[in-house]
């Protein structure tokens, strides 16, 4: 039935696209997001990806090549299998060219394949996981914001350098969170730190006592949260009931957003170190992207969601100057063209996929260091995206020459 059903949808759509084509009319253009829309990283990506792809668009111009640009966009419930099925929808049914965000690692690593085996562009915004770049590469793939490598290389590093060399691990047991564990426990030893030891739990967890008592009678100078969105949130917050901080344990959230801190509120974050790749009050740029997107959603945007903005522009502005939305051309241009915009500046995509630009390092303000909500962060250090990242050379990726 549901073959039945995909085919009529395509006889469809190839139907309606011809009507516009006899009228004069070229189909439009459309890019898909799959998302986190309802669940514990709907704050990250979900309805504010989609918002910043919408702006990204209209400041385009709306359209591209004579084509009104569209966007679509799928929930995929933080499920792989989901996940894949709405990217072999929206290629395969939907006329959609290029596919944003895919929020979460496991969901992207299944919506990757998708793309791959159909040449068409993928472009990572929410998810970390190392293998993006690496095994899970592609000709036509691209992880834009953040990875596992390199959260852990500015925050790990930092820790370390400053005595804290001791690590426990709370770590979200799927693929994202086994590569930030993984790419800590790398950084944390090889700059002269020990790992005591580690404890995986569920993905939306809700209760961590049990956790947090392991990390607790560790005595580890630090806990490495290596997980994201609602679990981290949650572990922070049970971790400050549970006197962690004070008995002189520091919490270290391996990723974290803007929004995690909003949530978990100042007096309990406040000291936390964490690696962002984009904040709203850094700049001019970043300032006045900001405040266009809150008029729209009443929030200030996190890494990913400017990362959206930004990778839906640059791929507009390639599509515009290959002429064409063939895969292989439009990334070759993406590729050659420096990024530089409110999200990063002098960014180039390399051979693997990765986007490669500035990390910044952070420490959570106290409660009397704030001007009011969202003025959270206090820049510690900006790490250059040749050393935050891993390097070229390093990788695992099979079109990397070596």
């Amino acid at each position: 039935m549901k073959r039945i059903l995909s085919g009529v949808v395509a006889c469809m759509l190839a139907v309606s696209a011809s009507a516009a084509l006899a009228q004069g009319k070229p189909p439009p253009l459309k890019i898909g997001g799959i998302l986190d829309m309802s669940s514990l990283y709907a704050d990250i990506t979900g309805p504010g990806s989609e918002t910043a792809a919408k702006m990204a668009v209209e400041d385009f111009g709306g359209e591209v090549l004579g084509r009104k640009v569209e966007v679509v966009v799928g929930d995929h419930l933080n499920k792989a299998d989901l996940a894949a099925n709405i990217a072999r929808d929206m290629l395969d049914n939907q006329g959609v060219e290029m596919i944003f965000d895919v929020a979460a690692s496991a969901t992207a690593l299944a919506a990757g394949e998708i793309a791959k085996a159909r040449n068409k562009i993928i472009i990572f915004n929410g998810p970390g996981s190392i293998r993006l770049s690496n095994e899970a590469c592609g000709p036509y793939t691209v992880h834009y914001v953040f990875d596992t490598f390199a959260q852990a290389n500015v925050t790990g590093l930092a820790a370390v350098k400053s005595g804290l060399d001791t690590w426990f691990f709370l770590t979200a047991d799927y693929a994202f969170g086994q590569d930030l564990e993984k790419d800590t426990t790398n950084v944390v030893v090889k700059t002269g730190g020990k790992v005591l030891g580690s404890v995986r739990h569920p993905l939306n967890t809700s209760d961590f006592s049990s956790f947090l008592l392991q990390a607790q009678a560790s005595k580890a100078k630090v806990i490495g949260l290596a997980n994201a969105g609602g679990d981290t949130i949650n572990a922070i917050k049970q971790a400050a009931e549970f006197g962690l901080t004070k008995s002189g344990q520091k919490l270290s959230p391996l990723l974290a957003f803007v929004t995690d801190i909003d949530s978990v509120g100042l007096d309990t974050a406040q000291g936390l170190l964490l690696a962002e790749a984009f904040y709203w009050d850094l700049n001019d740029d970043s300032r006045a992207f900001t405040k266009r997107f809150m008029e729209r959603t009443k929030r200030v945007p996190t890494s990913a969601q400017a990362g959206v903005y930004s990778s839906v522009t640059h791929y507009l502005k390639a599509v515009k100057a290959a002429g064409t939305t063939d895969s292989a051309a439009v990334m070759k241009v993406m590729k050659e063209t420096p990024i530089n915009d409110m999200f990063a500046k002098n960014g180039r995509i390399r051979e693997d996929g990765r986007m490669v630009h500035d990390m910044y390092l952070f420490e959570v303000k106290k409660p009397s260091e704030s001007k009011g909500r969202w003025d959270d962060y206090k820049l510690l250090a900006t790490v250059p995206g040749n050393e935050a990242f891993q390097s070229l050379e390093n990788s695992r990726c099979p079109l990397v020459k070596k």
